[in-house]
């Protein structure tokens, strides 16, 4: 067996300047891996977050950390104790699921013993704006059942009131990425009612989060910074109702499969999201998005284009991907 990785970083313009409660981008920057086998190749895509203190730079040297093991044959197993859950291990990780697959000529959902994966129905993200920028989004999306709305902790109420007026129909999730404080959300829950929101994402900072256990919040709260691996699941219960699993958080495909598992043991149901990334990033999120109950892959829509071939998108429903991709 000869093993070659390769890694790169990529860039991927974004159709608008995307905004959260931390700051803006432009562009959404990438690392894939590539690992080639007996004539197999294996891909995988990861977006390194500074708020969890990744760049590229700092991913690809992680990557090439492990380079000797990965070429010396470790698969996902070793690479669980090779690093720790990042970007750099999701793309190597996501990278060892379809060379394995490809090897075995089979699909990544029947290695992983899952079911064939159907088409889903996810969300669609409104960047923080002003008022009357977000609501002209929304009314630009209206017709899709699902916006996720990022919002800071300024202008809460009147931005909330922009997007459901001109939205009227579509359920609203809010993410507040860590922004808001315990004493702001309980001022909002009217707000949030009124809105139709019916879940909030991360509102509290990530370890400041135990406030949470006492909130009469009228719409259901999510841990997404709170919650990495299946690991975190047990001291989130008594705060949250729900959690965002992101493959770039878990560390890939394997952890993210264990950590739907722990929080369903513990009555928790999923939503499963992404950083901005292409189709080869949103591929094998698909898979563990299968029965979620909130869907969160919209990256490639908010990018000036996709890698090709591409997942398909029909509005608000995105297809399986085709093989020659990724699965």
């Amino acid at each position: 067996m000869a093993r070659r990785l390769r890694a790169k970083a990529e860039v991927w313009p974004l159709a608008a300047p995307f905004r959260i409660a931390r700051g803006a981008k432009a562009a959404a920057e990438t690392v894939v891996v590539e690992i080639e086998q007996d004539g197999a190749c294996g891909r995988g895509e990861a977006v390194p977050y500074r708020r969890y203190r990744q760049t590229v730079a700092s991913s690809l040297a992680e990557i090439e950390g492990v380079r000797a093991a990965i070429e010396a044959g470790a698969g996902r197993d070793e690479l669980a104790t090779l690093l720790g859950p990042s970007a750099a291990r999701n793309a190597l990780d996501c990278a060892l699921w379809h060379l394995e697959a490809r090897l075995a000529g089979v699909p990544v959902w029947q290695l992983a013993g899952l079911e064939r994966p159907r088409p889903l129905t996810t969300a669609y993200t409104l960047s923080l704006d002003t008022p009357e920028a977000m609501g002209r989004a929304a009314a630009a999306h209206a017709h899709r059942p699902l916006l996720k709305v990022k919002l800071d902790a300024r202008l809460v109420r009147e931005r909330l009131a922009a997007v459901a007026a001109a939205a009227p129909t579509s359920h609203l999730v809010v993410d507040a990425n860590e922004a808001w404080s315990a004493a702001l959300l309980a001022e909002l829950g009217d707000d949030l009612a009124a809105a139709g929101v019916v879940m909030v994402e991360q509102p509290l900072p990530a370890g400041a989060d135990a406030a949470l256990a006492a909130s009469a919040c009228p719409a259901i709260l999510c841990a997404d910074e709170s919650c990495h691996t299946g690991a975190d699941v047990a001291a989130l219960a008594d705060r949250y109702g729900m959690v965002n699993v992101k493959l770039d958080k878990t560390g890939g495909l394997t952890e993210a499969l264990a950590l739907i598992r722990a929080a369903r043991a513990a009555g928790l149901p999923v939503m499963v999201g992404s950083m901005v990334a292409t189709s080869l990033a949103m591929a094998p999120a698909m898979l563990a998005a299968q029965g979620a109950a909130i869907v969160d892959l919209d990256g490639p829509l908010l990018l000036q284009r996709d890698r090709t071939p591409a997942i398909a998108y029909r509005n608000s429903i995105m297809h399986p991907p085709a093989r020659e991709l990724w699965g």
